[in-house]
């Protein structure tokens, strides 16, 4: 029988997975390319994070990880490419459990999973998060739209950023230009799992990531990474007249740290992914300014 494992991978502290809306669609239309390769039962769940991935995967243990391995291998090689940063995710541990059918641990592993967006203030419900699967269960508007037959073998590629020949022609593609999740993931099977939508939905209100959020709901970011970076270099030119975080002296970091903190509602941990340092440095940074 085969098995349902969580992956996780180690939570970056100093860089980002995805830095624009564009990283995240290039890593949603690659996780389909590599579904190509096993039953569309195999994915059950998954969420792409600014600093990491969660996957529930039904599987042999071996396969699981090759999955996940050769979808970080595809996205370090299109990383290299935009900015120029070698081996991006090779020393980025994977964490694997076995998750039992017993207990509901299934449904609690797949609300843990879904429910990450919600924990990180960046939603109020996982199906608002467009990159993942919190919206593709119980939704009877599935499967609409274009798809891809619908568009050219070479406007395709420049979309998913890599060969078109072996894509089923009926799957479908969002709007934005990436494969709907829809096409491979086992929706049937984590309805059946859940067996109604009020069930998931007690899931996923009463998982560790929800009590997370009422835990420490003040303290959310207020804005995602992704807005943030966005907006550091002009903030750095207006600031200091220099391009990039790197080029400024250690006062105009500790400086510029600060600006991020009350301009963003940003803390270290937040600074820290979108400056490109340490936990420690950004900590360092913030405490070293002398008003």
């Amino acid at each position: 029988m085969r098995k349902v494992y969580l992956l996780s991978t180690e939570h970056l502290e100093d860089s980002l997975w995805f830095r624009d809306i564009e990283d995240f669609k290039v890593a949603m239309s690659y996780i389909a390319f590599e579904a190509l390769h096993h039953p569309k039962g195999f994915i059950l769940a998954f969420i792409l994070m600014s600093n990491h991935v969660h996957f529930i995967l039904k599987g042999r243990k071996a396969e699981a990880v090759a999955f996940i391995n050769r979808f970080k291998r595809r996205y370090s090689i299109y990383y290299r490419r935009k900015y120029g940063i070698k081996e991006f995710l090779r020393d980025n541990e994977l964490d694997v459990k076995e998750i039992p059918y017993n207990d509901e641990a299934v449904e609690r592993a797949i609300a843990y999973v879904l429910m990450n967006c919600v924990a990180a203030g960046i939603c109020t419900h996982p199906s608002q998060y467009p990159w993942g699967t919190g919206g593709i269960y119980f939704c009877p508007e599935q499967g609409k739209g274009m798809r891809v037959k619908d568009i050219s073998g070479r406007a395709l590629m420049r979309l998913m950023h890599t060969g078109s020949k072996e894509l089923p022609e009926d799957w479908p593609i969002s709007p934005d230009g990436y494969i709907l999740p829809s096409a491979y993931v086992d929706i049937k099977a984590v309805e059946s799992i859940f067996r109604t939508p009020q069930r998931m939905n007690y899931f996923l209100q009463n998982s560790s990531k929800a009590k997370k959020r009422l835990a420490v709901e003040e303290n959310l970011p207020a804005f995602r990474d992704q807005t943030i970076l966005s907006a550091l270099p002009d903030l750095c030119m207006s600031l200091f007249q220099k391009k990039s975080f790197q080029q400024l002296t250690a006062d105009e970091q500790s400086e510029f740290a600060r600006q991020i903190r009350f301009r963003f509602s940003a803390d270290a941990t937040q600074i820290a992914r979108v400056c490109g340092v340490s936990y420690a440095d950004a900590a360092r940074l913030l405490d070293s300014y002398v008003s």
